[in-house]
């Protein structure tokens, strides 16, 4: 299985051309020592059989689309469903199923490269789409572009699982978790927008005080996602999340020019064998997609994912390091 390599001090991060995917993190933890802080399979084809996305680039549009169809100046693309009648994740002809060619333009970074063609997997328009991995001053930085010959939708993020206590390690219960959110995007039936942005005041949605996880995934009304599954509203100033393990020492701060959040704590990763015969399961990793909100295409409300015919979609998230 081809990885790419990218190093900075004492962080080191392995890409693979394969779905653009992150599938080692290594970041040192209190005592000195290097922990590797995502979830991933040692073979190639273990990525290709088995379901959760782990470490992949996800596009051409991200999260849930209903009825995976959409109506765009005028014309409706039918897309291909993956999950009942709605578009998860874009499906079978995602991003995260490529090779993608990539650039090594330093020893701390790397860009990667894919197109789509018109009318793949229903989208419209033929998508240049180009992903920079980049490790600098304690952070790994990963920047987004795209481009369409002709208007589109467009959601990148990335699917990591991440384990601040090292992947292999169990769940991420005793993590404690910060969102920079007074908001977020109610879901219905196939865990679909109702198109209603509400206030998390009074909810288990309410993390503007770092949460320990384990005290919420339990939550009543987290119930029918196991835990979280929800699509945070991001307040404008100030680092959208804030994840940390204090058995580790590491905390992970994240900031990005995306409007939402998916904070996903894999409440239906079954179980499954992974990195050097860690065995994964419920729990085992959390996952911050920052993203254009789900299905926003059908809600006038939320911020237009519509990426104008050779305009230039250009975002970044950074994942910031530190040890408390």
């Amino acid at each position: 299985m081809e990885k790419i390599t990218i190093r900075q001090g004492a962080y080191t991060a392995q890409i693979l051309p394969y779905g653009a995917t992150l599938h080692a993190l290594f970041v040192p933890d209190r005592s000195g020592a290097v922990r590797d802080i995502v979830l991933g399979y040692d073979t190639l084809e273990e990525y290709r059989q088995h379901d959760g996305y782990l470490g992949a680039t996800v596009g051409r549009y991200a999260n849930r689309i209903a009825g995976a169809c959409f109506t765009l100046n005028g014309e409706s693309w039918q897309l291909d469903a993956n999950e009942g009648a709605n578009l998860l994740h874009s499906g079978a002809a995602g991003l995260h199923q490529k090779i993608w060619d990539y650039t090594q333009t330093a020893e701390n970074a790397v860009t990667l490269r894919t197109g789509s063609p018109h009318g793949e997997g229903g989208f419209p328009g033929t998508l240049q789409v180009a992903v920079t991995y980049t490790l600098d001053g304690g952070a790994l930085t990963i920047g987004y572009e795209a481009v369409s010959d002709r208007d589109t939708v467009v959601s990148l993020t990335n699917h990591a699982y991440f384990n601040l206590a090292g992947q292999g390690s169990g769940t991420v219960a005793d993590h404690t978790l910060a969102v920079n959110a007074s908001h977020y995007t109610p879901c219905g039936a196939g865990t679909i927008p109702t198109g209603e942005i509400r206030a998390v005041d009074g909810t288990a949605l309410d993390l503007h005080q770092a949460a320990r996880l384990g005290d919420r995934l339990g939550e009543a009304e987290l119930a029918e996602y196991s835990g979280f599954d929800h699509n945070f509203v991001l307040d404008n100033g100030g680092v959208a999340t804030v994840l940390y393990c204090g058995e580790s020492g590491i905390e992970m701060a994240v900031d990005t020019t995306l409007p939402g959040l998916q904070v996903y704590s894999a409440g239906f990763l079954s179980q499954r064998r992974g990195k050097g015969g860690a065995v994964y399961g419920q729990h085992h990793g959390i996952c911050l997609e920052t993203q254009h909100f789900p299905d926003a295409m059908h809600h006038a409300a939320f911020p237009s994912p519509v990426l104008p015919a050779g305009a230039v979609y250009r975002h970044k998230t950074v994942y910031r390091f530190a040890i408390k």
